[in-house]
């Protein structure tokens, strides 16, 4: 007997094959598709499908959903956290990012796993120090935006997957994971607002560039000179920077896009001028944009520079990088949802 059919683990074009041998055309897989993500449900509702066919669907498929088994809301600045649970027993956290609050402008963010747990071992993230334990498949990856907009107090407008774990090497699940929520009969999230952030895993770039894929690249890279970077970043190891900046040549050549390059600081670490001359020799022509976020290392063992070193920082990046540099907010470290904080374990656990 076959496995049922998951209806939330495909594109509507896989959906459609999938179904095919039930009698489902490619149309009414992608109002299967709609229906099973926007309402949870088969559209029975629709008098002029065929009510027996949507019954052998029905016979031959499921829906899941993720088991929420904390929420939190951060009363500093309104980021949510949910602890979540799918196929397996290892639990994976989610955050609804909000934007422009109190505005016409309101909007969320999802910030979404892509592994439970992380292989990647940054020294500086909590995820990181809690080793690879599986890769979700796509529909729990895309489910998470769904909690995220079931608690979010404005609607969701944008993905981002920097929460647990190394999206690059969970390829397959998240880039299917981003078409389904980017396809119209999906959730109709525009491509352009869905970010994949990286540590740098370059075979997985030189794919993402090769398949033109219409997401958004960021690569964590918080220093750019090699032995430093090691010493916090083991990626550093596998995938050297002189390859990475090859592999990111290529990308903004075949897109024509800038790269996000995010940049952890560290006080005593990577904030120093000569950090910056470095990261603008690497650089070179490299269309990029700095984006500069704060360490969350409640240990201890790594502290945000004080506002006085950020500043010297910032001026010498002024000073020798020629790419648009920013400061990035990271809330919600108040209920763990800071950048580098996801443990995956409930709030009355964290330390």
């Amino acid at each position: 007997m076959a496995a049922p059919v998951n209806l939330k683990n495909y594109t509507s074009e896989a959906l459609h094959r999938a179904l095919a041998p039930l009698g489902v055309t490619p149309s009414l897989a992608r109002r299967i598709q709609a229906s099973v993500w926007r309402r949870g449900t088969l559209p029975f509702d629709r008098s002029d499908l065929s009510a027996t066919l949507l019954q052998r669907v029905a016979a031959a498929s499921h829906i899941p959903s993720l088991e929420r088994l904390e929420q939190a809301v951060s009363p500093r600045d309104g980021f949510t956290r949910l602890l979540l649970r799918g196929d397996g027993p290892d639990v994976f956290e989610s955050v609804g990012i909000p934007l422009y609050r109190g505005t016409p402008r309101a909007r969320t963010v999802a910030c979404v796993s892509s592994q439970a747990g992380c292989g990647m071992g940054c020294v500086f993230c909590r995820t990181g120090r809690l080793g690879w334990r599986r890769d979700l498949a796509a529909w729990e990856i895309a489910d998470q935006v769904v909690g995220v907009a079931q608690a979010a107090a404005s609607p969701v407008r944008g993905v981002v997957f920097m929460g647990m774990g190394e999206a690059f090497l969970n390829y397959e699940a998240a880039l299917t994971a981003a078409q389904i929520l980017s396809e119209p009969s999906g959730l109709a999230i525009a491509a352009r607002a869905i970010s994949f952030s990286t540590v740098g895993v370059v075979p997985a770039i030189r794919r993402f560039t090769a398949e033109r894929q219409p997401y958004r690249l960021v690569v964590s890279l918080t220093s750019a000179d090699a032995a430093r970077r090691r010493r916090v970043m083991p990626a550093e190891a596998a995938y050297p920077l002189p390859e990475l900046r090859a592999a990111l040549g290529d990308y903004c050549a075949a897109s024509g896009e800038r790269v996000s390059l995010a940049w952890t600081l560290i006080a005593g670490f990577n904030t120093r001028p000569d950090d910056a001359r470095q990261l603008a020799e690497w650089l070179g022509d490299l269309p990029a944009r700095i984006d500069l976020i704060d360490v969350n290392d409640p240990d201890g063992h790594f502290v945000a520079p004080d506002e006085a070193e950020r500043q010297t920082f910032h001026d010498a990046l002024r000073r020798w990088v020629r790419a648009p540099v920013a400061r990035r907010y990271s809330g919600g470290a108040d209920i763990g949802a800071a950048c580098g904080l996801l443990a995956g374990c409930r709030r009355t656990e964290r330390v």
